[in-house]
């Protein structure tokens, strides 16, 4: 009988009786391939399409890795595809150069896709199926209203905020999971002149049905979202 190979690393599995005089070797790609998911880091160029990645039998490849740092200039959307049926831990660092209309995601090959946040690291899971975020160490982005007027934000961003030319209006995820925060900061305390929108985007804010505006100079707020009746709460409000 041929050999197996086990489900989430694809090490060899031999049976007994085959490989006669190759088990040592076998035996050093093994263990090769375990110390790929204990300790690999990989860079991961995701400028000119998705990627998915592999689990090739009994070998190392890219999918056994345990961090991808994520990188290159995002000419449109980009997804990572995590190897389907392995149940794993993976780091996710976004290393990408990419403007406020371009999301990057994470997800298994028919799971949902879970947005990773602008410069962010992520410690996400998978139980074969679907890829879920564990751990969010949160990367700060500044948004300048010379450039950038509207902004979508995704779970997990920490946005600095510079109206100081014109107003700006950031939009709340469309489809949040309970406790998802957004953190939101005057960077130039200009809020007074130009104020900055928060468009609540079809969920409440504190059970309210409006848009809230920030209007105060150097105001900071964390909004975490609890369910869909009470919305977004105030975590903290330096206002």
């Amino acid at each position: 009988m041929a050999s197996s190979y086990s489900s989430d690393l694809k090490l060899e599995i031999i049976t007994t009786g085959e490989k006669a005089g190759l088990w040592g070797t076998v035996t050093n790609s093994n263990l090769e391939i375990l110390q790929q998911a204990a300790s690999g880091y990989i860079v991961v160029d995701m400028a000119g399409a998705d990627v998915t990645l592999a689990l090739t039998d009994g070998a190392v490849s890219n999918g056994k890795n345990l961090y991808f740092k994520l990188t290159g200039t995002l000419a449109a959307n980009r997804t990572l595809t995590m190897p389907a049926g392995a149940e794993r831990i993976f780091i996710i660092e976004d290393a990408t150069n990419r403007n406020t209309t371009k999301t990057l995601s994470v997800k298994t090959a028919s799971g949902t896709a879970i947005p990773v946040p602008i410069g962010a690291v992520m410690l996400v899971k998978s139980d074969g199926t679907n890829t879920t975020k564990a751990i969010t160490e949160k990367g700060y982005f500044t948004i300048t209203s010379s450039a950038i007027t509207a902004y979508t934000a995704v779970a997990g961003d920490q946005l600095l905020i510079d109206t100081t030319q014109t107003t700006v209006t950031i939009t709340l995820p469309a489809a949040p999971a309970i406790g998802d925060e957004i953190v939101i900061i005057d960077a130039r305390g200009t809020f007074g002149s130009n104020n900055l929108t928060i468009n609540r985007n079809g969920k409440p804010i504190n059970t309210g049905t409006n848009n809230l505006v920030l209007s105060t100079n150097s105001q900071a707020i964390t909004l975490v979202f609890v369910d869909s009746t009470r919305g977004w709460a105030y975590k903290t409000n330096t206002a």
